[in-house]
């Protein structure tokens, strides 16, 4: 666990590190990097709601939780952006990509819920290490998913503000 009290900051700064290179704005990456704390929120549920503790599996889970989360972000606001370079007024972009990736979004929440269910479930031997896994990425994704659709059109007009600005 001492290990991963390291690993888990240097990934989160990587992750953000990578998304300022893909978007060139620390204000983009910061927006993205804010679906880490929505998905910290649920993997915290899941692991309070399923009685488990942090664990090595669940610091794992946390990261793969991570991963999934800001990569729902990207597709949001990569879709919001094209969007508005495209012309399209701000508010209109922020429905209009929030819409064209509800499905994505949720297409890709709702099948690794799914495939963590039986590890979610099991009870049998080894099911001490998978629980704490699945729990955490099922409960968090949920959590994430859904705050992501509300969070990220919600802040993007105050960030956008931001980046009309420094133009």
């Amino acid at each position: 666990m001492a290990r991963l009290a390291v690993i888990v900051p240097i990934v989160l700064v990587l992750i953000f590190l990578l998304l300022y290179l893909a978007f060139g704005s620390l204000k983009e990456a910061f927006l993205i990097i804010i679906n880490v704390p929505l998905a910290l929120i649920g993997g915290v549920l899941g692991l309070f709601i399923m009685r488990e503790y942090l664990s090595v599996p669940a610091a794992i889970g946390f990261i793969a939780l991570f991963g999934i989360a800001v990569q729902n972000g990207v597709v949001l606001v990569s879709s919001i952006n094209q969007l508005r370079q495209q012309g399209v007024e701000t508010k209109e972009a922020i429905v209009s990509g929030a819409l064209q990736r509800l499905c994505p979004v949720l297409m890709t929440a709702t099948t690794t819920v799914l495939g963590l269910m039986p590890l979610l479930l099991s009870r049998g031997i080894g099911s001490e290490v998978q629980r704490p896994l699945a729990s955490v990425v099922v409960f968090g994704l949920t959590s994430a998913t859904v705050l992501t659709l509300f969070v990220i059109p919600a802040f993007y007009p105050w960030f956008a503000m931001k980046l009309e600005n420094e133009e």
